[in-house]
Order: structure tokens, then sequence, then C-alpha cells
């Protein structure tokens, strides 16, 4: 038997992994052999020293390890550290950065890749060099047996050191099925889970072609319905708060979207569900039923990319822009669905005034998340392949993401990154929703060019929310045609909405003895007595205070109440 540990290395602790646990039942269920497999969960926040100290007090024969692009930076310290502990284990890697660069890991570390769908593969593995353990075993003991006879007086010998096979190979998976799918969600797992984000699988590849994206051109594998309606049931009820479907494109098959989203609305839960898909393709159907939602059920990540046509067909990526945007638009106007929308900046074709037209009408449909993700050129990918002919340069660690090209010099990379920041800071964290409409409604500026002056004036790294929002103000209350007495009424608000049980900034705070007024007002419809923090008295003369028990379920703001003061 061989003692075996699968390592995940989470980008967050609120994360957890699902492949580990997929391929610990596959272990238990494909594995001639009985093999003893512990799951050991760590983050990236860790001390790799820490985390190796974590696998080896297993004393494993074997470690496997799930490699992505936000992990795969600290693996070489990591390795080390488990080669200086544990010189005679076994070390396998898999997950898309190993798969995809077996041979560079062969060389700096690893002594077996697996190479895609591991449930049945690496079990394999285990039986095998578990067999070829025990066939060594024998030989050194039939060898000690024979020196034993003829040197039955000599000084004792020390134990021998069993070579442990390490050959650099690759194991290569055939693709599962449906029939042969494992069910990661053991007791284990469910003890392990602890509240954080859970991840299912009912469906694996996509069948687009997307240069950027390693899952693109696959063949789609359903798993079965009544499967996933099972596990959608058991996961609803386990203490996590959100669950997350990692099917590539949930929606490519419209009629299997629609089944699993009434089952996921039929439930009587808590839980708050995300898919990734297609906006273009929902029918109306499925429209109609997501608009019945309760609010904050369904979370969706709507891939669009780009508006820019020519930038899409250079990616091999096929989106009906229409029929997204009128989609998009259509699920948000019910008001009952978290969306997040994306888009690429540096996809081939794409100038950045290109971007900007893209990143302005992403914006109007008013998403409650824009991501501005940059191009990352991953290995296995088509757009990496394509990389040298198209002149396009990228960063040789992870994650890989563009630096330059023809149509994106290294200038407009840092316009961009300005722009990023500022959204992540302000849009697509909830933050100053109001104030950001008000002044794209009063400026003529257009909305990449508001985070991009932002992004520029107060570069935020580790910057403390109160100074971020005095430094905000004093930004946008120098654009022409914005009023600063509207503008502060906006902060207050936007403050006392998504900041609980914390002074405002000395800017927005107005000393007016109706302060208490409102906090009277305010206990005797909640019955309960606010903090001075929670309410303010408007330079319009009105009264607000926040319900800090009272979230919006959609966009986690805390509700506003407004007082008419005498």
């Amino acid at each position: 038997m061989s003692k075996v540990v699968l390592l995940a290395i989470n980008a967050k602790y609120v994360h957890s992994s699902l492949a580990v646990w997929a391929i610990a039942a596959g272990i238990g269920m494909y594995a001639r052999q009985s093999h003893d497999a512990a799951v050991v969960e760590t983050t990236i926040k860790q001390d790799s020293a820490d985390i190796a100290d974590a696998v080896v007090a297993h004393d494993p024969d074997v470690i496997g390890i799930s490699v992505y692009i936000w992990n795969a930076g600290l693996l070489h310290e990591l390795l080390r550290h488990i080669r200086e502990r544990r010189p005679d284990t076994i070390i396998v890697l898999g997950g898309p950065e190993a798969s995809y660069n077996a041979g560079y890991w062969l060389d700096n570390g690893a002594d077996y890749v697996i190479e895609g769908e591991g449930e049945r593969s690496f079990p394999a593995l285990l039986d095998e060099l578990a067999e070829k353990r025990l066939a060594a075993e024998d030989s050194v003991q039939e060898e000690s047996a024979v020196e034993d006879a003829a040197q039955a007086a000599s000084t004792q010998q020390p134990p021998a050191q069993i070579n442990y096979l390490k050959q650099r190979i690759v194991a290569q998976s055939v693709p599962l099925q449906s029939a042969d799918l494992v069910d990661p969600y053991s007791d284990a797992y469910f003890k392990a889970l602890e509240g954080r984000i859970a991840y299912i699988e009912t469906s694996r590849g996509c069948p687009f072609q997307c240069s950027f994206c390693l899952s693109g051109g696959s063949d789609v594998h359903f798993f079965s319905l009544e499967k996933a309606k099972e596990q959608i049931l058991r996961l609803s009820k386990s203490g996590t708060r959100t669950i997350k479907f990692v099917d590539r494109t949930f929606n490519c098959s419209a009629a299997r979207a629609y089944e699993l989203l009434q089952y996921v609305l039929s439930l009587d839960t808590q839980c708050r569900f995300h898919f990734e898909v297609a906006p273009d393709l929902f029918d109306s159907q499925t429209l109609s039923l997501l608009a019945t939602a309760l609010p904050g059920r369904i979370q969706l990540e709507a891939g669009l990319q780009s508006f820019n046509s020519a930038a899409l067909e250079a990616s091999s990526r096929k989106t009906d822009l229409e029929a997204a945007e009128k989609n998009i638009r259509a699920i948000l106007s019910c008001g009952n669905i978290h969306v997040h929308v994306d888009l690429i900046a540096g996809l081939p074709y794409e100038t950045l005034r290109d971007f900007k037209g893209s990143f302005d009408r992403a914006y109007s449909l008013g998403a409650h998340t824009l991501q501005l993700g940059f191009l990352k050129l991953l290995h296995g990918s088509e757009i990496r392949k394509q990389a040298e002919r198209l002149g396009i340069t990228y960063s040789k660690d992870p994650p890989y993401e563009i630096t330059s090209s023809p149509w994106l010099g290294e200038d407009d990379i840092k316009v961009l990154k300005a722009a990023e920041n500022a959204l992540q800071n302000t849009h697509n964290k909830g933050r100053f929703l109001s104030v950001l409409e008000y002044v794209l409604g009063a400026s003529d500026v257009r909305p990449f060019e508001l985070f991009r002056t932002l992004g520029e004036a107060v570069p935020n790294h580790g910057m403390s929310l109160t100074n971020y929002a005095e430094c905000l103000y004093g930004v946008f209350s120098d654009l022409e045609g914005v009023n600063e007495v509207i503008l502060r009424e906006h902060m207050i608000c936007d403050w006392l909405s998504m900041v609980r049980g914390r002074n405002m900034p000395q800017a927005l705070q107005i000393r007016d003895i109706r302060n208490s007024q409102v906090l009277d007002t305010a206990g005797k419809v909640l019955g309960r007595k606010l903090q001075r923090c929670e309410a303010s008295v408007l330079p319009s003369g009105i009264g607000v205070y926040a319900d800090s028990e009272d979230r919006d379920p959609v966009t986690g703001l805390y509700r506003l109440h407004y007082v008419e003061l005498s």
C-alpha cells in the first residue's frame, strides 16, 4: 500500500479545490491496489516551507500536486523543500500548468506529469509504482539473504536504500465519459469544506475554439443530469454560501442549462449559484426562467472579451454581439441576478482606441462587475503558438501576461493598468456606484477615460479606504461639470451603503445637530440603536441612515433610508 498526499495550493482561503478530491475519488474507484490517500489544501499566501511541512507530515511515498498559473510560481521552492525533507518520495504533477508544460517540469523536480484528466491515470500510476516498489523490496531482501548467508559473521550493514523508480515519463490519460465520472463529495470533503466556495462540474470541455483558452475545440462530455442534481442538493446543504459551476460554457446546451437552472431555482437554500455562460446563447425560455429567480440566487459570468469583431475573429471566438448585448440587458433589467462581464485587453488587432470603445460599450450595459483582464498566453493555447508570428511579447513567468504587440505598446498597457486599478477599487467592489453614475452624467468624460484619470491620479496599492475616498473626492471635484455639493451628497450616501460602523472621511462629515433626529427616527423604525457613523444629514438637508442588517442580495450594499427633517 502506498501513502499518498494530494496537494492543492489555492489562490485564496475561501476557495476550495475540486481537482484533488476528484483524484482522491478516482483512487478509490479505479486503483487495483489499496492506497492511503490524504488531501492537503493550502494557499499561495502560506510559506512554501510550511506547505512542505504539512505535506511531509503524512510520511508520503507519493505526492500529487495540482498546478495552475496562480501557484506555479512558488512550485520550484516548494519542490526543493520537499526534496530536502523526503528525497525518496515520488512527485507527480497534474493540472493545466503541468499538462501543457510537461518537459519543463520533468526537468525541474517532477518525477511524473499527468497530462489531461487524471481520475484514471493517476491511480494506474500509483498501482505501477507500488508494484515496482514491492518488486524492488523483494529483490533487496533476496540479495540481503544471500549476503547474510555468506557473511553471517560480518558487521551489520546499513539498511538498503530502495530506488523508487525516478524515471521521467509522461502518463497520458483517456478522456472520461459520463459513466466514468467519480464523485468527489466524500464525507472527508464536506468536513474539510468549512463553508468555503464549493465547485461542481456537470460537463467537461467546450465546443468553441477561442485561441486564448485551453478548453477550446474539445468535445463536450455531459455528465449525468440526475447525478448532477444529487450533488447540487448535497452541496446546497453543506454550509457553503456559494456553489460555482466550472463548466466552461454552461449554456452551450440550452435544454440542459434550462433543466439545471430550473432545479437550482426550485431548491430551498440560501446558496448562491455561479455559472460561466455565453450570453448570446440564451433563448427566450431560459431568459424567462432567470427572471423568476430569487434575488441573489444566481450569479452569471458572461464572457464578452471584446466588442471588436476583428479581434474576436483573430482569436477564433464566435459571438453574436448584438444578441449578447440584448440578453445581458434583459437579464439585468430584472434586478435579481448578479452579472459579471469579462473583457480581455491585448487581443490581436485591437488597439487602445478600439479597446476603449469595447470598454465603454460594455460598461453601458450596467453589469455589477466589469472585469478588465489582460491577454494571457497560456501553455497549450493557440495564441501562444501564434505569438511570434503575430509579434506579441509576454512575460515568461506565470500568468504569461502580454507585454506588447503591434496593436498595443507598453505605454498603452500602462494606461490600461491604471484604468483597471481604478475599476477594481470602485465599481467592481460595489463602491461609489452612485458617485460614478453622477460624475459620468454630469461631465463629458467617457467611462474608460474616467477610470484612467482616477487610476493615474490615485494609484491605489494598499491605500486605506478612507484615504482613497478622500483622493477620489478630490479628483472628481475637479472635473468640469461636476457640482461639488451634489458630489459630496453622493459620496456620503455611497459611504453609508458600503461601509459598516466606520467613520466617513473628514471631507464628507457634516456636523448638524439634526443628526440626532435621524438616529432617533432610525431607532424607532429599526427597533435598535444605530451608531453615529451610520447616519448623516446631507448637504440638501435630508437625513439618511443605513440599515446594516439589510443588504441587497444582488449588490451586497446596505439599504439606505431617508428622513425628512424639520
